[in-house]
């Protein structure tokens, strides 16, 4: 009879830290709670060991909601370490993995989704992988915004059409609206970084960290043809 492969520590620790009551995320918790959120653990967040590994589950997540579009499905990356990067390193790191990704997405002939832009400084923006938009949300110890606060950095990343799916069901007002009010009462104020998808670029949103109007992001859209992404 087959058995269940237990989860690493890691991850039944960020599954602990998703059931948490005081955790803001409900959208976190339908995937988990639905058996929907894929965790993978990895080396160091600086570092390009694991990427090829979570390009591909990336890719294979596109693919499944391409196929089948289900609502509440999201991947994890947790990092074993560092566990105390500033909230800049933290930042550098998080764009680092991305762009390292995208590139490997470019390489591998994935269309960029076309309902998003490649434009980092666009209100339209969004990463893409497999043909399929994605947004991140990055948790670590250092984390200013206590919702984001986790053991150990991770990149959590969500399909973009989900949003979109509960924009037309009538859903996804309710639900920003319970984000935003948990981690207000888990915090104490509001999050000046939390905008709506065309208002501002969500890019400035992924590390969690506050950044002023004159931020610049990091990320450059992929080439095929670029050799550094194998």
């Amino acid at each position: 009879m087959l058995t269940q492969t237990p989860l690493p520590q890691l991850a039944r620790r960020l599954e602990d830290f998703i059931r948490d009551p005081d955790f803001c995320c409900v959208g976190a918790k339908s995937a988990l709670a639905k058996g929907q959120l894929h965790i993978h653990v990895a080396r160091d967040i600086r570092s390009a060991w694991d990427d090829l590994a979570i390009h591909a589950q990336l890719v294979s997540l596109a693919q499944r909601f391409t196929l089948k579009p289900t609502l509440y499905q999201s991947f994890a990356v947790v990092f074993e370490e560092p566990r105390m990067l500033t909230e800049a390193a933290f930042e550098e790191a998080v764009w680092q993995r991305i762009q390292s990704l995208a590139d490997k997405d470019a390489w591998r002939g994935h269309e960029y989704d076309s309902t998003v832009d490649a434009d980092p400084a666009s209100p339209h923006f969004s990463l893409s992988f497999g043909g399929q938009a994605f947004f991140v949300v990055g948790l670590h110890p250092r984390a200013s915004r206590a919702a984001r606060r986790f053991e150990a950095p991770a990149m959590v990343f969500n399909l973009h059409a989900q949003f979109e799916m509960l924009r037309e069901q009538g859903r996804y007002e309710k639900l920003r609206r319970s984000i935003l009010d948990r981690d207000f009462q888990l915090t104490g104020s509001a999050n000046p970084m939390l905008a709506r998808h065309g208002e501002t670029s969500e890019a400035r949103q992924y590390s969690g960290r506050v950044v002023d109007n004159d931020w610049q992001c990091p990320f450059e859209p992929a080439h095929r043809d670029d050799p550094d992404a194998s």
